[in-house]
């Protein structure tokens, strides 16, 4: 008789579990990546080209204000604009005619410059191919838990992307290159932007997992540049970057700014080209992605006021242990004080995703937890609010 309670009860719970549930699939946007890199390529050279340089250099600047460390940004510029003879502005690089930006900064670290910036370099660095003596900085030191943004911008045609107006690297060599990344766990998502004429060629061979892949023109159309500044005689950024550092700008490192809001950025009135994107590999939905799971490095953790300490469980080896529960973005997640043993880890994965806005004190110890494990649909236990 009590076993028909009991069940009834949990029969009675697991119709708001549901609700939970489909309330957790609009609320949870944000990825499991532990580290977030970015590698971020100019690859054209002479004064005509400024606005590459101007190009990557902006989304440098985006991603650094948004918390990427210098130590984990590779960037390649082709060119020395900054200190060109013909530049009116020296040690200086501005993407808007108003000069109201300097994306060359005070700061900036270039980590592959001039004739180093070549397709060898570009895809040793991807890969993890590089020599010994290679210096860390020069080095993309991901896991199987890092989000990667890969930004390039230059000349580019139907399938391939010049390098130094000098040799070219392919659509099937980038396929190749991040399949190899995936291969060697390099990455946990990633997101591919390429800013060039038939720029959507570019990604149409990828075949790899969890790829994103953004490109400012489609097959058969040029990516344009934006607006000339007078005093440098040159285009000074072209019209897809500009926009989306637009976009950028009003970014903080706690908005809610989305991978879909990102993908609208440069409608074709602005961009006078299709923007086209990829996301036939990517796993989730772009709508529910923050953009910072690219361009920032920013946990969304929200501390809860008071731990939650649970009742001595019957296995004597989890009795002294402790839960703390705080909320984020990724659901509630209840987090032990201590290490966890590997028995326990399928339990917290568990809790962490089926609750949603608000903290839950867990009423079973762990081992009942782990009887109800196997039960569909249900969260593992008996929660209750507070």
């Amino acid at each position: 008789m009590p076993n028909i309670i009991f069940y009834s009860f949990l029969a009675f719970l697991v119709p708001s579990t549901n609700a939970l549930d489909a309330k957790a699939k609009d609320f949870l946007t944000s990825g499991n990546h532990t580290s977030n890199w970015a590698v971020l390529v100019d690859t054209s050279r002479f004064w005509f080209n400024y606005r590459h340089v101007a190009n990557v250099l902006s989304i440098y600047r985006s991603v650094k204000r948004l918390g990427i460390p210098d130590s984990q940004i590779i960037l390649m510029i082709a060119d020395d604009m900054a200190c060109n003879p013909r530049n009116p502005h020296p040690a200086a690089v501005y993407n808007n005619a108003n000069q109201q930006i300097d994306v060359y900064g005070d700061d900036v670290e270039v980590d592959y410059r001039g004739y180093e910036v070549t397709v060898e370099n570009f895809i040793r660095v991807l890969t993890g191919r590089l020599p010994s003596s290679t210096p860390t900085s020069k080095k993309l030191l991901t896991d199987a838990g890092s989000n990667v943004l890969i930004y390039l911008t230059g000349h580019g045609g139907d399938g391939f992307l010049k390098f130094q107006d000098s040799e070219e690297i392919t659509n099937v060599d980038l396929a190749d290159a991040i399949q190899q990344m995936w291969e060697k766990q390099r990455y946990h998502e990633m997101l591919f932007i390429v800013d060039t004429c038939q720029a959507a060629s570019l990604y149409q061979k990828f075949y790899s997992p969890n790829v994103l892949a953004i490109g400012s023109s489609l097959v058969g159309e040029d990516s344009l540049s934006h607006h000339v500044d007078p005093a440098i005689g040159v285009y000074i950024i072209d019209r897809y970057t500009y926009y989306a550092l637009e976009f950028l700008e009003h970014v903080t490192p706690t908005s809610n700014h989305t991978l879909g809001q990102f993908l609208k950025v440069c409608p074709k009135y602005l961009c006078l080209s299709t923007v086209g994107f990829r996301s036939d590999l990517f796993k989730r939905d772009p709508n529910r992605v923050f953009i910072t799971d690219f361009f920032g490095s920013q946990k969304r953790i929200e501390m809860a006021a008071d731990p939650i300490v649970l009742p001595p469980p019957s296995n004597e080896k989890s009795r002294s242990n402790f839960f703390t529960a705080s909320r984020s973005r990724t659901g509630t997640c209840i987090t032990l004080r201590r290490p966890y043993t590997s028995i326990m880890h399928s339990q917290f994965d568990i809790l962490k995703f089926k609750s949603v806005d608000t903290c839950f004190s867990l009423y079973q110890s762990i081992s009942i937890i782990h009887s109800f494990s196997t039960l569909q649909g249900f969260s593992t236990g008996i929660f209750s609010h507070f």
